[in-house]
């Protein structure tokens, strides 16, 4: 075996370098002028799905999102509960460089709410059919504002033991009642397509309350939809200007960005483009 001498070491640092400045050289006037025309970095757009959905719910709106320049993550919510679920996805932010814009649907919001707060890099929340919850709300307590949600004990399949702690409980809304709570603006077909990749809700997290939102430091926007058997609008209008959001109405039920994913988009860069 050959080992390389300490002159041909120097020679092939010298290469390297080499090449290195000339690959930033012949980048860095694109990045400049892709950075200029746009006032600044486009901010990364995390995507937080809710319960009884999974990430695959924002594929209309990550790809238009994708099309238009933005980075795009969508991690996986554990659904195990709001305070563990937000340290998971606070520690997962943590990881990302650069401004964000932090998109919650649904029981997601509870999460945005609580992961952004402290860090400096979210420049915007947008909740989408979404929770706003103020310090001690919980999933139960928000659920009562209003009447017309049809999420409750009787829409629940409950998988796992009983044994008090809810620590290994989980809830699936019962298939044949899934298109109509949930995906009510949805043909048959794709409704049924939803429901059967549904990912549970811990039991545990239906009580948790929340802490200190984020919302009252960072600027918010919110999607209210007009058909959403989940959250009854009313409740989505109450949170939304008790957070002072900027609001769109989109007619759709609880699942927008399945249906409205241009819309939806739009907001989304809409706050992006505000705050970055």
């Amino acid at each position: 075996m050959r080992f390389t001498t300490g002159r041909h070491r120097k020679a092939i640092r010298l290469a390297a370098a080499g090449v290195a400045v000339a690959g930033v050289a012949a980048l860095l006037p694109t990045v400049t002028a892709s950075a200029s025309a746009a006032g600044g970095p486009k901010p990364t757009v995390v995507l937080v799905h809710g319960a009884w959905a999974d990430g695959s719910s924002w594929n209309g709106v990550t790809e238009r999102l994708q099309d238009d320049g933005y980075t795009v993550d969508v991690p996986p919510n554990p659904l195990r509960g709001v305070s563990s679920d937000s340290a998971y996805l606070a520690d997962y932010l943590a990881k990302v460089t650069g401004p964000i814009v932090l998109v919650g649907h649904s029981y997601g919001g509870f999460l945005i709410s609580n992961a952004a707060l402290g860090n400096t890099n979210v420049k915007a929340l947008v909740y989408v059919d979404a929770y706003l919850p103020a310090k001690g709300d919980s999933l139960g307590s928000l659920s009562a504002y209003a009447p017309g949600s049809q999420v409750g004990e009787a829409a629940f399949n409950i998988v796992g033991p009983r044994d008090g702690t809810g620590a290994y409980t989980d809830t699936y809304i019962k298939p044949e009642l899934f298109p109509g709570i949930f995906a009510n603006d949805q043909p048959k077909k794709k409704a049924a397509l939803l429901a059967a990749g549904q990912r549970p809700l811990n039991v545990a997290a239906l009580g948790e309350p929340s802490g200190e939102p984020a919302w009252k430091t960072i600027p918010s926007w919110d999607i209210v939809g007009t058909l959403d058997n989940v959250i009854p609008p009313a409740t989505q209008r109450f949170m939304a200007e008790r957070a002072g959001s900027h609001v769109t109405t989109i007619k759709a039920a609880h699942l927008s960005m399945v249906s409205q994913p241009a819309k939806v988009e739009r907001v989304i860069v809409d706050a992006a483009r505000k705050t970055s």
